[in-house]
């Protein structure tokens, strides 16, 4: 099967979204990270639910992680109020975005591979366009993925 065939609508995000709220689009639907476009619509990186957790941990405890041991759970109630005020551009990693992309004609095998080498649970399926950006055909997820993997088994 082709990646054509694999990739699904899915929910995206604009880079100046509230962080806050796309967390709520997360939890509320289940995802496993959201699809970040620019302002003009175009996919601009894939943000995987676990980076978004990640921004939730003070840096001072994520590099020191015996930290995590003595922070009570009254101030880890309080972890998701780092991210008010802050854009999703906010919790993206510094420098390149992020954005594991394929074609059109790419095996299933391709697919799995690029999920495991670099561990995304998206991977954005876009196809040349007429002005040279790549236009987004739609998203595969690793859970799309293995239930096509499962059903050929």
């Amino acid at each position: 099967m082709r990646a054509r065939d694999l990739a699904e609508p899915y929910l995206s995000v604009s880079s100046d979204a509230d962080a806050v709220e796309a967390v709520r689009l997360l939890v509320e639907r289940r995802l496993p990270g959201v699809l970040v476009v620019d302002p003009a619509g175009r996919p601009y990186a894939i943000l995987p639910a676990s980076d978004l957790v990640r921004t939730l941990v003070p840096g001072y405890v994520r590099e020191d992680p015996l930290l995590a041991e003595v922070i009570d759970e009254a101030h880890a109630d309080h972890l998701c109020r780092a991210l008010r005020g802050r854009s999703i551009a906010d919790c993206l990693p510094v420098g390149k975005p992020y954005l594991p992309t394929t074609g059109t004609d790419s095996t299933a095998v391709e697919i799995a591979e690029l999920m495991a080498r670099v561990r995304t649970p998206l991977v954005a399926v876009v196809e040349p366009g007429d002005s040279g950006q790549d236009r987004l055909i739609g998203v595969v997820t690793a859970t799309r993925l293995l239930q096509y993997l499962l059903q050929a088994a």
